[in-house]
């Protein structure tokens, strides 16, 4: 068996390249959690980042395009494979250090992979 590589989307996932889909509302499996805030299409590191707003106060939460289930265009929907809970113990996102550091991304990768085992 081959691991899911957690930085592209599921082949099923209607992701379609180029769209954007910034301010698209973000569910869990279990509930709202925000609303997409920055969108990465890059090969072997697409991501999403929420603005959680008053979920876990105005945190930001980086989500590896490995963790959407679906994209609905219709209702600007994204749907996870994840629980809220699963996403508030998440690695804290930062922007600056993402942009300076090397192996930033990998945290989310180890973190994501496990959460899903």
């Amino acid at each position: 068996m081959t691991e899911f590589d957690i930085w592209g989307y599921h082949p099923n996932a209607g992701y379609q390249q180029g769209t954007d889909i910034i301010g698209y509302k973000v569910e869990a499996t279990d509930g709202h959690i925000g609303k997409i805030d920055k969108h990465s299409e890059d090969v072997g590191s697409s991501y999403v980042v929420v603005d959680t707003g008053v979920w876990i106060f105005g945190k930001h939460v980086l989500l590896p395009a490995g963790t959407i289930k679906l994209i609905d265009p219709a209702e600007e929907t994204v749907y996870l494979n994840r629980t809220k809970d699963e996403i508030k113990d998440a690695p804290e996102y930062d922007e600056a250090q993402q942009a300076g550091e090397p192996g930033y991304l990998d945290q989310f990768a180890r973190y994501y992979r496990q959460a899903h085992m």
